[in-house]
């Protein structure tokens, strides 16, 4: 039974990531085939201006250097889970789950990794196949990559962010609150991340603490590959 829920949240897990289409290792090898691609053209045509909400959406992600808050993940099948979310950019962000749960998520800059210490394994993707990279890349292209959804509430901003020409890497849909007090106006409410296979999970933040100190060390985490014993 224990494996078993373990699975379950597994999957939740990466269904979060945006990252359940392709292994670790064809990521992996999806990214350094692309490096190794022709190089594109060198001058490449502007890209139009963002506006309205979705300029201001992309002034909030810019502004905001780094976050803490509490989260609560649900995912299709109504498990819920909560931990603390830590963020730092560019591109650091660490979910520590709840007393309990044997995972952690810790992106480091340029991996997005998931460890398991209940069964001691390790998965890693490029942090750009994931759909949280625009949470954590302040150049992150909204022009390209986002849509802006009616949300029928003045008081609420709903963006959806997917790359059309990278269906695998999943997609999330953004919502924030008006709220004066935050970073160029709007407050992180949460996300919900649907992946290639339609697996749904959501995540809801609270006690939110924006652009506060963060050590490196938060994005360090314990390989629990490596042991010690016998030396």
């Amino acid at each position: 039974a224990p494996m078993l829920v373990t699975g379950c949240i597994m999957g939740a897990t990466i269904a979060l990531l945006g990252a359940a289409t392709s292994s670790p290792a064809q990521a992996q090898a999806q990214s350094q085939a692309q490096s190794h691609a022709q190089p594109r053209a060198a001058t490449p045509a502007p890209a139009p201006a963002l506006t309205g909400d979705l300029r201001l959406v992309q002034q909030h992600l810019q502004a905001m250097t780094s976050l803490t808050a509490d989260f609560t993940q649900t995912d299709r099948a109504g498990q819920i889970l909560s931990g603390r979310l830590t963020l730092r950019q560019p591109g650091r962000i660490r979910f520590q789950y709840q007393p309990g749960v044997p995972m952690l998520i810790v992106a480091d800059g340029s991996s997005l990794t998931l460890i398991d210490y209940e069964v001691r394994q390790v998965q890693r993707w490029p942090v750009r196949n994931s759909p949280l990279a625009v949470l954590i890349d302040p150049r992150a292209n909204l022009v390209r990559y986002g849509r802006l959804l009616n949300t029928g509430d003045a008081n609420t901003v709903s963006v959806e962010v997917r790359d059309p020409n990278r269906p695998e890497y999943g997609m999330m849909t953004m919502v924030f609150t008006r709220d004066a007090a935050s970073p160029s106006g709007l407050r992180l409410y949460g996300w919900v991340a649907l992946d290639a296979q339609r697996n749904r999970t959501s995540i809801r933040l609270s006690n939110h603490r924006y652009n506060v100190a963060v050590p490196d060390s938060m994005f360090r985490w314990r390989d629990p590959r490596i042991t010690t014993r016998g030396r």
